[in-house]
């Protein structure tokens, strides 16, 4: 645990096409060697993929995708008299949506065979619709956090 003071939280300007504080992290997390207008065009691109399929507005669509995988808890280790047990811990909301934009760019990667930018828009639309690896990484979080609540009472 660090002894020195906080960090202090910086300020996420919205990305310049949508005025978004969620998309311009997420672009972000997308980027990869400092790359900012390569995400930018990779997370654009996928957006314009997602509204020609869905036909709906990309903005409506990205945040409905994150609200269905935003997890609601976790399970963390805990170590009590040499055993380790799995003990299900409510998620602040900064990590909530940090651990669902890092699914949904690591389900995203996961995918082979086409340009990032069509991986990102169908792990979108599989997301919307509530379907796909990331929804599925939720669901398996979420489960094992209902298997172990019987350790909620070493929750600290």
């Amino acid at each position: 645990m660090s002894r020195r003071a906080r960090a202090v939280k910086r300020t996420i300007t919205p990305d310049a096409k949508y005025h978004s504080t969620d998309l311009a992290r997420f672009i972000h997390k997308v980027m990869l060697d400092g790359k900012k207008s390569k995400a930018e065009h990779i997370v654009y691109e996928a957006l314009d993929l997602v509204e020609r399929d869905l036909k709906k507005n990309p903005m409506d669509v990205f945040e409905q995708v994150l609200k269905n995988v935003t997890p609601a808890v976790e399970v963390k280790p805990r170590r009590v008299g040499g055993a380790t047990y799995q003990v299900p811990i409510d998620i602040r909301g900064e990590r909530r949506l940090t651990l669902a934009m890092r699914w949904l760019l690591a389900s995203a990667r996961a995918r082979k065979g086409k340009p990032m930018a069509e991986r990102l828009a169908a792990e979108f639309m599989d997301a919307f619709r509530g379907q796909g690896a990331t929804i599925k990484k939720r669901e398996d979080t979420h489960r094992m956090a209902e298997a172990n609540k019987a350790f909620v009472h070493y929750r600290w």
